[in-house]
C-alpha cells in the first residue's frame, strides 16, 4: 500500500505546500504504484541526498532492493519485510547523520519484518533502540489536533491494573508532554480514569485513589505542568474533541483508540512519540483487501505528512 500512497500524494502535489520530500525505496515499486494509480510525475534516482533538486521532480534513493515481480499484494512474506526494515534503516541513518529533519512511512506489516529479522515489538521500538533512546517513548494516537498517549499498550485487559503504577503513568505524562511540545506549544492534559464513575472514590475500584490521582498531583507539583484528572472516560473524550484538552493520558490501548477512530478514522495517524526525530505513519493497517487497486484514499497518509513538516517547524523554531 505504500508506494500507492506515496504516488498519489506526488500526482497531486500534495507536498510542495509542506516539505521538499526525498522518496526512499526501489525506484521500481515507486513507478509501479504510479502506474497503479493512473498518474506520472518527473522523478530521477539519486544515491546521495546531495544530488536532490527538486526543480527536475522528485529524487528516489533508489535503495535496489524490490522487484515488483516479485511482491506479492495482500500477503505477508519476509522479501517485503526486508525492505522495510531497510527503508527504515537508511530514514535513521539520514536523520542522524542530519541530512533530513524527519520521516512518513507508510503502513508497515510488523508479521513481515519478524519473518525478515525483526526482533523488536514493533517498529516504535526498534527506532528508540537505534536511536538509544534512555526517556519515554511509544506510540501517539493523533486525530487533527487531539493526541492520546497510553499508561498501558500491547497487554492483555486482564493484566492491564496491575501495570497502572505510578513510573507507567508518569512515563505516559511525561510522553504527553514531549509530544505536545514538539509541535510548539506547551500541552493541557487530561488523564483518563480507569473505572467506571472515576472509581467512585474507591468504591468501584481504587486505582484512581491509590495510584491515579496522587501521581498526577506529585507531577503538576514538580514540574508544574498543565496536567489534570482523573476524569471519567466515558465523559472525557466529548470535552476533548470539543478542543478543551490537547493530550488524553489514557489507561489502556482501546480506551482510546476506539473514540479516535469512531469520530474519524480516516483522519487518524500515529506519530512516533518521544523519538528525537519528527516521525509519524497513517494509522491504517497495511490493507491488503485494497492493495494494487487506486481505491484506498490518502486522507490519513497526508494528515502524517503535515504532522511530520509541523514538527520539524516547530524544532526547527526551538533550536
Amino acid at each position: 500500500m505504500g508506494p500507492e500512497l506515496v504516488a498519489k500524494l506526488a500526482v497531486s502535489n500534495y507536498y510542495a505546500d509542506y516539505c521538499r520530500p526525498v522518496i526512499i525505496g526501489d525506484v521500481r515499486m515507486f513507478e509501479h504504484g504510479l502506474k497503479v494509480v493512473g498518474g506520472d510525475v518527473p522523478h530521477y534516482v539519486i544515491s546521495d541526498l546531495s544530488e536532490c533538486d527538486w526543480e527536475r521532480g522528485y529524487p528516489v534513493l533508489d535503495l535496489k532492493d524490490q522487484d515488483p515481480e516479485q511482491v506479492v499484494y495482500g500477503e505477508a512474506n519476509a522479501y517485503c519485510g526486508a525492505s522495510d526494515l531497510l527503508q527504515l534503516d537508511t530514514a535513521i541513518e539520514l536523520c542522524k547523520a542530519g541530512k533530513i529533519e524527519g520521516f512518513v512511512f507508510g503502513p508497515f506489516h510488523k508479521g513481515a519484518m519478524k519473518m525478515a529479522g525483526l526482533h523488536d515489538e514493533s517498529e516504535h521500538t526498534y527506532l528508540a533502540h537505534a536511536f538509544n533512546l534512555t526517556t519515554p517513548f511509544c506510540e501517539v494516537n493523533m486525530m487533527d489536533d487531539l493526541m492520546t498517549v497510553r499508561t498501558t499498550s500491547h497487554i492483555p485487559i486482564s493484566e492491564v491494573s496491575a501495570n497502572i503504577t505510578e513510573q507507567t503513568l508518569r512515563e505516559a505524562i511525561e510522553l504527553g508532554e514531549i509530544t505536545g511540545e514538539s509541535f510548539g506549544h506547551k500541552p493541557r492534559i487530561a488523564v483518563a480514569a480507569l473505572n467506571p464513575h472515576c472509581g467512585e472514590f474507591g468504591l468501584c475500584g481504587r486505582e484512581e485513589v491509590d495510584v491515579i490521582q496522587p501521581t498526577i498531583e506529585k507531577v503538576v507539583k514538580e514540574t508544574g505542568w498543565n496536567v489534570s484528572g482523573p476524569y471519567s472516560a466515558d465523559t472525557l473524550f466529548i470535552s476533548a474533541l470539543a478542543g478543551d484538552f490537547d493530550v488524553v493520558v489514557t489507561m489502556y490501548h482501546d480506551q482510546g483508540q476506539i473514540a479516535l477512530k469512531l469520530v474519524g478514522f480516516q483522519r487518524c495517524i500515529t506519530v512516533a512519540g518521544g523519538q528525537p526525530y519528527p516521525i509519524a505513519t497513517c494509522a491504517h493497517g497495511t490493507a491488503f483487501d485494497k492493495v494494487g487497486k487506486a481505491t484506498a484514499t490518502t486522507d490519513s497518509f497526508e494528515r502524517a505528512v503535515k504532522a511530520v513538516s509541523r514538527m520539524a517547524i516547530a524544532k526547527r523554531t526551538k533550536v
